[in-house]
């Protein structure tokens, strides 16, 4: 009873493809979805960009705390 049924949305839907016409709502949807689809893609790349430069500073403390385990071993043998 205070629920919005099946009819009343249909009689909406109606109204608004007389106002507005099905190709401006067309319009509006493709625009929408093309809005959708560069969010997705800007989220996505972000987190890709930033793993990438994590692991370029990650390799570059591997080998230097190879370097200074290689040059402790040297000192212990003398």
């Amino acid at each position: 009873m205070g629920g919005i049924g099946i009819w009343q949305l249909l009689i909406i839907l109606v109204i608004v493809f007389m106002l507005f016409g099905t190709k401006r709502l067309r319009g509006l949807g493709g625009d929408l979805g093309s809005a959708i689809k560069g969010f997705k893609k800007a989220v996505s790349e972000e987190p890709a960009e930033k793993v990438e430069d994590k692991s370029d500073t990650d390799d570059t403390q591997t080998v230097e705390k190879v370097i200074e385990g290689e040059s402790e071993k040297v000192d212990s043998k003398k």
